[in-house]
């Protein structure tokens, strides 16, 4: 099955501690069915002092589940994601609007 959300979309999620947030998709585990997104579902992780970072309490990104992700269209408003072909292209495109995600 093709990739609704992808590395580099924007996107708002729709449950948990940090419901109503945006930001964009720095990586997808496809097998786990889970992203990390910038600035979302931070935690602190302890990380010990080295000669080439200085330690300390550092926040993290850690993975949130896909179905508690929409994207976000060009109205700013949480979108599905539908397929079509344009041409001999399968392309994604936003249920609210209609337009095309990926040119």
């Amino acid at each position: 099955m093709a990739a609704k959300l992808r590395k580099g979309d924007t996107v708002v999620v729709l449950s948990g501690k940090d419901k109503g947030k945006q930001g964009t998709i720095a990586s997808v585990d496809p097998k786990a069915g889970k992203a990390v997104v910038d600035g979302v579902n931070m935690a602190i992780r302890h990380t010990r002092q080295s000669q080439t970072s200085q330690g300390g309490r550092l926040p993290k990104a850690m993975p949130i589940d896909l179905s508690n992700l929409a994207i976000v269209d060009k109205n700013g408003k949480a979108s599905r994601v539908g397929f079509r072909m344009e041409g001999d292209k399968k392309v994604r495109f936003a249920k609210t609007t209609g337009d095309v995600i990926d040119a």
